[in-house]
C-alpha cells in the first residue's frame, strides 16, 4: 500500500504533515475533486456492512479522525450499494462513517455502486486487509476467508491483492502452525521471518520446541534458521526405535499444543508408561504448574 493512502487513513493532518506544501496541496485538491464527484448521503440511510471482518476500532483513533473530520470535512468518500427505499448498505468505510457520526455531521460523501453480496464481502475483506496495523495472523486469517468464501485460487487471490502468488501460501501456511505460536504472531512475539523458519519443521512437537527457545533467548531469525536446519539433518541416534501408536501420538500432540511445550509419552506392552512435559525456564515452569492446577 502506498505512503500516500496510508496517509489519508489518518486525517489531513497527518497528511500534511507527512508532505511538502506543494505535495500536501495537490493531492487535497484532488481528494477534493473526488468528493465533489461523489454523492451526499444521510447517515442515517446508511446501513454498516454485514460482512465487514473488522470489529475493533480504536476509540482514540476514531476520536482524532472525528476532530480532523469536524474540520476539514471528509477528503475520502466511503463506498456504498444502493437497497430499496432509498436506503444504502455500506461497503467500505465504516472508519470514517463512524467518525463522522461523532464529529456530528448529517451527511457524508459516497460512490455508489453496483455489488452482490459475494462483492460486498471480497471488497470488504481486501480493503480489510490494506490496513497497515494488522498483524500477519490477521492477514492470513482474511486471506482464507477470500479463498473459501469467495471460491478463489492462490493465483486469483494473489492477482486481486496485487501480491506474489508465493506471498498468500506463506500467509496461508502461518494457520498450520500450532495455536500457541499464532498467538505469540499475533501479539509480536516472533516476526514472520521466525514463522517461516518455524513452519519448516513438520512436527508440532519440534516447532513448540523452537518456538520456546526464540523466546527464552530472543533469537534472530537466522539463528532460528540455523536451529530448524540442526533439526532437520540431525543424524539417527543408534537407539531402538520405539513406534507410538498412532492414536497415543495425537494425544500426544494434543497435550503439547494445549499445554505449549515438548510433551512425549511413554508406553510399555502392558499399557503402564509416563508423560515427560519439558520447561524451558522457571517462569515456565510455573506457567506449566498454574496450567495443570
Amino acid at each position: 500500500m502506498s505512503k500516500q493512502k496510508q496517509d489519508l487513513g489518518k486525517g489531513i493532518r497527518a497528511l500534511l504533515e507527512n508532505m511538502s506544501g506543494d505535495e500536501g496541496e495537490e493531492l487535497i485538491r484532488k481528494k477534493k475533486e473526488e468528493v465533489a464527484q461523489s454523492n451526499y448521503i444521510p447517515l442515517h440511510a446508511i446501513e454498516i456492512n454485514p460482512f465487514q471482518p473488522r470489529v475493533e476500532f480504536d476509540d482514540a483513533a476514531l476520536a482524532d479522525l472525528s476532530g480532523s473530520i469536524a474540520i476539514h470535512g471528509v477528503i475520502q468518500p466511503v463506498t456504498v450499494r444502493r437497497l430499496d427505499n432509498n436506503r444504502f448498505q455500506l461497503i467500505s468505510g465504516e472508519r470514517r462513517l463512524r467518525a463522522s457520526k461523532l464529529a456530528g455531521l448529517k451527511e457524508i460523501p459516497a460512490f455508489i455502486r453496483e455489488a452482490n453480496d459475494q462483492e460486498m464481502l471480497e471488497i470488504a475483506l481486501i480493503e480489510n486487509i490494506q490496513r497497515e496495523d494488522l498483524n500477519s495472523m490477521e492477514i492470513a486469517i482474511n486471506f482464507k476467508r477470500l479463498l473459501d468464501e469467495c471460491a478463489l485460487t492462490h493465483e486469483q487471490l494473489a492477482e486481486r491483492l496485487g501480491k506474489n502468488r508465493t506471498t498468500v501460501t506463506n500467509f496461508i501456511r502461518l494457520l498450520k502452525l500450532p495455536p500457541d505460536i499464532q498467538k505469540g504472531l499475533k501479539n509480536k512475539e516472533i516476526s514472520m521471518g521466525h514463522a517461516r523458519a518455524i513452519i519448516s519443521l513438520e512436527d508440532p512437537v519440534a516447532q513448540l520446541d523452537v518456538y520456546k527457545l526464540i523466546i527464552a533467548k530472543g533469537l534472530s531469525v537466522r539463528e532460528v534458521e540455523a536451529l530448524v536446519r540442526d533439526y532437520v539433518v540431525r543424524p539417527k541416534t543408534a537407539k531402538k526405535t520405539v513406534t507410538v501408536p498412532g492414536h497415543i501420538k495425537k494425544l500426544q500432540d494434543q497435550i503439547a499444543t494445549q499445554l505449549g511445550t515438548r510433551v512425549v509419552i511413554k508406553q510399555d506392552k502392558t499399557g503402564k508408561g509416563q508423560i515427560v512435559i519439558s520447561f524451558f525456564s522457571d517462569d515456565d515452569l510455573y506457567r506449566l504448574k498454574d496450567m495443570l492446577d
